[in-house]
């Protein structure tokens, strides 16, 4: 019995021993499978890429996240502002029917169309149309001199004129258009061919249509009824 004493401590003893040694292992390899918690830098306004959770975000990133946004919607708001800016004054300075680049084409078209601005300038398809000449000789477009104003009775007169050449001779062409108030669209009021040594040719002239006939005879110089 004596000897049995001695004998079952020091069992108990390495039992202790062995169960120390099981236990700090599994905590060693509990330690190693668990992923580090990384800290990750704080979000402000110029750095806020979008990857942190907005639940993750304190109150001040939060904030900085939203100064971003609100940024960046207003840079797009603005411009798409200016795009349709841009898209209008397109529309109205060159494709709409009453703007000035199609009046002036329309007015070339009409001029090369004419029997009498063949003959006084060359055939339609030599005929060339141009502004006003300006300082830069290598300038292509030239600008056409137009100006729009109003009458007693409130409509729009628009008035243009622009040179054109041809193998024959050159002159300028003059434009009087006035807006109708029921259409507003212009009309013709009169367009005009003036060349050098000729005498000024009237492609529309609507106060010549608006001149009444005479009745009767005329008779020694005299007009009777």
């Amino acid at each position: 019995m004596l000897l049995l004493k001695p004998l079952n401590a020091a069992l108990a003893y390495q039992v202790r021993l062995c169960s120390a040694s099981i236990v700090c292992a599994y905590s060693t390899q509990s330690g190693l499978g668990r992923a580090p918690v990384a800290s990750r830098k704080q979000v402000t306004v110029t750095n806020d890429d979008g990857r942190v959770n907005w639940r993750e975000l304190t109150v001040r990133e939060k904030a900085a996240r939203t100064t971003q946004k609100t940024f960046h919607l207003g840079i797009i708001l603005t411009g798409l502002v200016m795009t349709g800016g841009v898209a209008y004054l397109l529309y109205t300075d060159v494709f709409a029917t009453d703007s000035r680049t199609s009046i002036f084409s329309r007015a070339v078209d009409e001029v090369r169309a004419s029997p009498r601005a063949q003959e006084a300038l060359g055939p339609a398809n030599k005929i060339r149309a141009f502004g006003e000449p300006t300082w830069n000789r290598w300038a292509r477009a030239r600008p056409i001199a137009s100006s729009i104003r109003k009458d007693g009775n409130g409509r729009d007169h628009l008035l243009m004129h622009f040179n054109v050449d041809g193998p024959l001779g050159d002159g300028v062409v003059n434009v009087h258009m006035i807006k109708n108030s029921t259409t507003s669209e212009y009309e013709y009021k009169y367009l005009t061919l003036d060349v050098k040594g000729q005498a000024t040719i009237y492609l529309r002239n609507t106060d010549a249509k608006k001149k009444p006939k005479a009745s009767g005879f005329r008779l020694f110089g005299a007009q009777w009824r």
